[in-house]
């Protein structure tokens, strides 16, 4: 048997994403869609942010900028601003950049904690480019020389825009859509999917089939496969989501703890996320359960986006797991039938980076300090054994192990740590070889540096009109 057919059920973005990507990457593939309509519940389609890996699955697909941002209405955002997550702390920014350079054989990391046990250290932000544009509302594209040179971006999106360009662009490449709405799913001898009965009596049959109905997955759902909860660790389970477009947006959101939760105010979305055991709040809930299925991959069914994982979108993280699994797939696409041992590699990877971008999320919470039941209930959980492991080798010396299937680098790590007033108890020996004066001067220079790259930039709002203005001046 060859795989000739495969079937996309649920539109959104995630349904167009995975039909668009694969036809794009392998044309000879046949590629249908049955794009039901994504639920509330299915993030993934519904949180506008995104992180930075959204570009590059972009370019795998040759879609450039113009068309991505520009066209589809998109803004750029640089990071996220955390308040009141440590009581009488700083607010900080989560942003996607380096936050400066080691000395002789000193990590960065390790100089500026030290100063900062002292006493003598700016913010941890201050040393990220891209934290002191979102804090100054200003942007540009990353380029030429000096601090401005290198950081990364992600977009918010205008969803009913960014979906129609999606769509527009499947079909240019092949993708063929079948409208109507799932009946009935029937089942093989080997407890895959034999074909999809439509409300119309239709019967749509393919060799594989990717399920992007949301966190119901109404393919993958009726295979009787496991499923890891992590209400234990995330007990956040109602979200309230509305429109709040922003006149002169900043390229960055702001993330409130609040009693029972949090809330975020962003340049198009803002919202609540909080749990229903310790109060409520105004708006119209969506329900969330934390978790991973253990095997998103089963018989010749892959499970994308909020039908293999749910979460919270604290730290925008939906969409991106969505491209990943599709980039997973894409990669690992059998030759005929799928093997047990494809489905499996696929499934171990799939589990483990769900994990870790779990690990990253509850890291805000482990690390948070809040005198409300809420606060209490999540400070006083176990950990996993994995985020366990990286608090305790942080705490001691500032150092932080490396995992496979990592989707926040270090210095995202280090921003929300550090952010959060989280200071390892020794330094690393080999900040010694740098005497403190020489490290502060670094330090100093730094962040004199980007402050003064900053201050001239324009803002978000002023950045995009201009480069829509040469867009058109170009057609």
């Amino acid at each position: 048997m060859s795989l000739t057919r495969l079937l996309v059920v649920g539109g959104g973005i995630t349904g167009w994403s995975t039909a668009a990507a694969i036809k794009r990457r392998v044309p000879k593939l046949a590629v249908t869609i049955l794009p039901l309509a994504p639920p509330p519940d299915a993030l993934a389609d519904r949180i506008a942010t995104t992180l930075p890996s959204v570009l590059g699955f972009h370019a795998d697909l040759g879609i450039g900028l113009d068309d991505a941002v520009v066209r589809t209405g998109s803004l750029y955002r640089l990071g996220t601003r955390f308040e009141g997550w440590v009581e009488g702390a700083l607010d900080y920014v989560h942003a996607y950049a380096r936050h400066g350079e080691g000395i002789g054989g000193a990590a960065f990391q390790h100089l500026w904690a030290r100063a900062a046990l002292s006493g003598d250290a700016p913010p941890f932000d201050s040393l990220s480019p891209a934290a002191a544009m979102a804090r100054a509302g200003r942007f540009v594209l990353p380029g030429g020389d000096g601090p401005l040179a290198d950081y990364g971006f992600g977009l918010t999106l205008d969803i009913p825009r960014y979906t129609a360009m999606l769509m527009a662009f499947a079909r240019h490449v092949g993708v063929e859509g079948h409208l109507g709405q799932l009946a009935g799913v029937e089942h093989d001898a080997q407890g895959g999917i034999a074909g999809l009965v439509l409300d119309d009596g239709t019967r749509l049959a393919a060799d594989l089939y990717c399920d992007c109905t949301g966190p119901n997955a109404r393919l993958h759902g009726t295979l009787g496969v496991g499923r890891e909860d992590w209400k234990r660790w995330l007990p956040g389970d109602r979200l309230v989501l509305e429109a709040a477009p922003i006149a002169d947006p900043l390229p960055m959101e702001r993330v409130v703890a609040t009693e029972n939760g949090w809330r975020w105010i962003g340049p198009t979305q803002q919202g609540a996320l909080y749990s229903a055991a310790h109060g409520t709040v105004p708006g119209e809930p969506i329900p969330i359960a934390a978790g991973a299925s253990l095997e998103p991959w089963r018989h010749n069914v892959v499970a994308i986006g909020d039908a293999a994982v749910a979460i919270e979108p604290l730290e925008w993280s939906n969409l991106h797991l969505a491209h990943s699994a599709i980039d997973r797939l894409i990669t690992m696409l059998p030759a005929g039938a799928p093997h047990p041992l494809e489905a499996a590699e696929y499934n171990r990877q799939a589990l483990a980076e769900a994990r870790r971008v779990r690990d990253f999320v509850l890291l805000h919470y482990a690390t948070a300090r809040r005198d409300t039941p809420f606060w209490h209930d999540v400070a006083g959980a176990d950990l996993p054994d994995s985020l366990a492991h990286t608090l305790r080798l942080f705490r001691e010396r500032g150092r932080l192990p490396f995992y496979e299937e990592e989707t926040f680098d270090r210095d995202s790590w280090l921003a929300v740590l550090f952010g959060q007033a989280v200071l390892p108890r020794r330094i690393d020996p080999l900040a010694d070889s740098v005497p403190p004066a020489e490290a502060m001067r670094a330090i100093a220079q730094r962040h004199a540096a980007i402050a003064q790259a900053v201050q001239p930039l324009p803002t978000l709002a002023a950045f995009r009109a201009a480069q829509s203005r040469h867009l058109h001046e170009r057609a």
